[in-house]
C-alpha cells in the first residue's frame, strides 16, 4: 500500500487533519501556508517557498523523532526526503487545482464544525475554547480568516478523495483467500540427526586435507586489518583522585542539587474538571461502584488520558485541592474538589515518599561527583595548553611527560570488542582511528565524558592469512564441523527417501507438534522450520532443515484449513478486508492524482528548490 504522508502548512493544521487520518492524511494531502515566492505550480495553483521549507523541516523533524538521531540536509537528500516532500506538495496542489476547476467547495457550517471538533482547541472541560483557538493561531502567525480558508480547501480536497476512492472495497474472494492463508494451521513432526547417529565416527584428517581446507577457506583464517596506534588521553575520572575539594564546595554542590536530597511527598495525579458539581458527583459514584473507571469519563469528554495528567506534583502544586488529594492513604480517585477551574475529580496513580538525605550522608557521593565535575573543568581549562604543545611539534611521548595525559598503545581492528575501561570503548576514538593516515599529525579531540585524547597511526598491517601452523587447531575444528554436517545431511537425505522401518523393528522417534501457525514457532528447532513446514504441499512429505549448524527432518502430518465462521476469524478477515481495501483506495487515488497532474501540467523551479535546501538546517 502506498503511503504518502506529509505534515502540512503548520503544526495546527496537521493536528486538525488528524481528524481525517483515514481521509486526506492517509494519502498525504493537506494544506500549506501562503508566501510570495514559489517553487512551482500545478495549473494555476502555486506551491510557495514557505510551503516547501516548512514541510521539509517537518519531515526532517519527524525522521529525527523516529530515529533519535539528528539528520543533516545531506543525509535527508541521500534518503530522498526533499523529493518525497515535493511529491506530496504537488499532489496537494493538483487536488486544489481540480477542486477549483470543477467547483467543489464546502459551506461555512462544515468549516465551523471541523474547528469545533479539533482537540487542539479544547479547554479543560473538553469543549471548544475560544481563547485557546485564538492563542494557537497567534503562535502559528495565522489570522482566523487565513486558517478557516485553509480548512475550507482541505475539506474540498477531502470531498474529491472520497468521491474517487471512498466506495472502493476489496473483492470478497481476495479477502477470503488471504484470511485462509493467514489462519491456516499445520501439524508437523520433527527429529534431529546428531553425530552419534552416523554409521561411523568422522575420520581423522591428515595434514594434506587440513592444508587444503585452510587454503579453500582462507577468509575464515585471515586476520583483519590491524592498526597500531599510539595515543595520549585524560578523562575526568582519571584526574578526579588528584582533585582537592573543601567542605564549602561540597556544601555548594549539595545546595545546588537540593531537590535530589530534600523532596516533600509527591504524587502522580490526573485531574478531570466537570461543568457542574452534580456531574462530578455522579461520575464519582460510578467510579466507586466499579461500573466505570476514571479514564472512561476522560474519554467521554473527548480527551485522551494524557490530557488529564498533571504528572508528579506536591501538595503545594495543587493549591486548594492539595489537602484533599494528599489526605488519601492510597492510590484512587478523590473528589469532587472545588478548584479554580471548577469541580474536579483527581485520580492518584502513585504515592512517592518524601526524600530526606542530610548533607552528612550525601558527602561521599557528592565528593565523587564534585571531583569529576571539577576534573572536567580543569581539563577544559588546560585544553589550550595541550593543543599548543601538539601544534609546536611535541610528540605524544613528550606531551605525556609534560602534562597529566597518559601514554598508551593499542593494536586496533574494526569489529573487535574493546576491553572494559579501554580508550577503544569511546566512539570518538574509534572514529578517529578509522579515518587517520600515517601522514597525519596528532590532534587533540574530545571524548563524550569531558576527556581529551590525541593519537598517532604508527603502522597499518593489511589483512593477512594466518599461517597454517599457527591456526591448525582452528582449521581442524572447522573441518570437523563441516564434515560432520555434510555426513549428517547425506544421512538425512537417505532417511528422507527410505521406506518406514520394517515391522518388528523400532521406528525412529519423532516429536509431534500440532496447530503450528505461520507466525508461530516450533519449540526446540530453528525458526526456519516453520517456513519450511508451510512450504510443503502434501501430507506425509518430509523435508530437511539445515540451519544453525543443525540437521533436522521435518514431516508434514496435517493441513488444517481455517474456519472463517469463528469470531476471531471474522475479526481477522475484517482487518484483511480493511487493509486490502485501503490499498486499493490508495492505488486508485494515486492514479487519479497523477492524471490530474498530467492534465493540469506541473512546473518546478529547481533553482529555488536548491536555494531552500541550502538554507534548511
Amino acid at each position: 500500500m502506498k503511503n504518502l504522508r506529509t505534515h502540512g502548512k503548520s503544526t495546527i493544521v496537521w493536528v486538525l487533519m488528524g481528524l481525517m487520518v483515514l481521509g486526506l492524511g492517509g494519502f498525504g494531502v493537506t494544506s500549506f501556508s501562503g508566501g510570495s515566492t514559489t517553487i512551482g505550480s500545478v495549473g494555476d495553483t502555486t506551491i510557495t517557498a514557505d510551503d516547501y521549507a516548512r514541510a521539509l523541516r517537518n519531515q526532517m523533524n519527524a525522521y529525527q523523532q523516529q530515529t533519535g538521531q539528528p539528520i543533516s540536509m545531506a543525509q535527508a537528500q541521500a534518503i530522498g526526503l526533499p523529493q518525497a516532500v515535493q511529491s506530496q506538495l504537488i499532489t496537494a496542489a493538483a487536488l486544489e487545482e481540480q477542486a477549483r476547476r470543477i467547483g467543489v467547495a464546502v459551506g461555512d457550517e462544515k468549516v465551523r464544525q471541523t474547528i469545533l471538533e479539533a482537540p487542539a482547541f479544547r479547554g479543560p472541560t473538553g469543549s471548544f475554547d475560544r481563547a485557546a483557538y485564538a492563542e494557537v493561531l497567534r503562535r502559528e502567525n495565522l489570522s482566523e480568516a487565513e486558517f478557516e480558508r485553509e480548512i475550507r480547501n482541505d475539506e474540498a480536497r477531502l470531498l474529491i478523495q472520497q468521491a474517487v476512492a471512498g466506495g472502493v472495497s476489496a473483492p470478497e474472494p481476495a479477502v477470503e483467500t488471504t484470511a485462509k492463508w493467514i489462519l491456516e494451521r499445520r501439524d508437523v513432526a520433527w527429529r534431529e540427526l546428531t553425530a552419534d547417529m552416523l554409521p561411523a565416527p568422522v575420520a581423522e584428517p591428515d595434514d594434506t586435507t587440513l592444508t587444503a581446507w585452510h587454503s579453500a577457506n582462507a577468509d575464515r583464517f585471515t586476520a583483519p586489518e590491524l592498526r597500531k596506534i599510539t595515543y595520549v588521553w585524560l578523562t575526568p575520572e582519571m584526574l578526579a583522585p588528584t582533585v582537592e575539594l573543601d567542605q564549602d564546595a561540597l556544601r555548594a554542590a549539595y545546595d545546588a542539587n537540593i531537590d535530589e536530597y530534600q523532596r516533600p511527598e509527591r504524587r502522580l495525579v490526573s485531574r478531570l474538571v466537570f461543568p457542574s458539581a452534580e456531574e462530578a458527583e455522579a461520575a464519582k459514584a460510578q467510579i466507586d461502584a466499579g461500573t466505570a473507571p476514571f479514564e472512561a469519563f476522560v474519554l467521554q469528554r473527548g480527551l485522551q488520558p494524557e490530557d488529564a495528567e498533571l504528572g508528579e506534583v506536591s501538595q503545594v502544586d495543587l493549591g486548594t485541592a492539595g489537602e484533599a488529594v494528599f489526605a488519601a492513604a492510597e492510590p484512587g480517585v478523590v473528589g469532587p474538589v472545588q478548584t479554580d477551574l471548577g469541580p474536579a475529580l483527581f485520580s492518584v496513580h502513585a504515592i512517592l515518599e518524601p526524600v530526606n538525605i542530610p548533607f552528612e550522608e550525601a558527602q561521599k557521593d557528592l565528593r565523587a561527583e564534585a571531583a569529576i565535575d571539577r576534573a572536567a573543568r580543569i581539563i577544559e581549562d588546560r585544553t589550550a595548553e595541550y593543543e599548543d604543545l601538539l601544534a609546536g611539534g611535541a610528540t605524544l611521548e613528550q606531551v605525556a611527560e609534560e602534562t597529566e595525559l597518559e601514554l598508551g598503545s593499542i593494536d586496533w581492528s574494526a569489529g573487535a570488542t574493546p576491553e572494559e575501561g579501554s580508550i577503544a570503548g569511546y566512539q570518538a576514538f574509534r572514529d578517529r582511528v578509522q579515518e587517520i593516515s600515517e601522514a597525519d599529525f596528532p590532534e587533540l579531540a574530545s571524548l563524550d565524558d569531558g576527556g581529551v585524547f590525541a593519537l598517532r597511526l604508527d603502522e597499518v598491517v593489511p589483512p593477512t592469512l594466518r599461517p597454517f601452523e599457527e591456526v591448525r587447531a582452528e582449521v581442524e575444528a572447522d573441518w570437523r564441523r563441516a564434515e560432520t554436517q555434510r555426513q549428517l545431511l547425506a544421512l538425512a537425505e537417505e532417511q528422507r527417501l527410505s521406506p518406514p522401518a520394517p515391522q518388528g523393528q523400532p521406528a525412529p522417534e519423532w516429536t509431534e507438534v500440532e496447530d503450528v501457525t505461520r507466525d508461530g514457532w516450533i519449540e526446540g528447532v530453528p525458526a526456519e522450520a516453520v517456513s519450511r513446514a508451510f512450504a510443503m504441499s502434501a501430507v506425509g512429505d518430509i523435508e530437511i532443515v539445515d540451519a544453525e549448524g543443525r540437521v533436522i527432518l521435518l514431516r508434514l502430518d496435517a493441513i488444517d484449513e481455517a474456519d472463517l465462521t469463528t469470531e476471531d476469524a471474522q475479526r481477522i478477515a475484517g482487518a484483511v478486508g480493511d487493509r486490502l481495501g485501503q490499498s486499493l483506495q490508495s492505488d486508485i487515488f494515486d492514479y487519479y492524482a497523477r492524471a490530474v497532474q498530467r492534465e493540469a501540467g506541473i512546473t518546478l523551479d529547481q533553482q529555488a528548490i536548491n536555494a531552500i535546501n541550502a538554507q534548511v538546517q
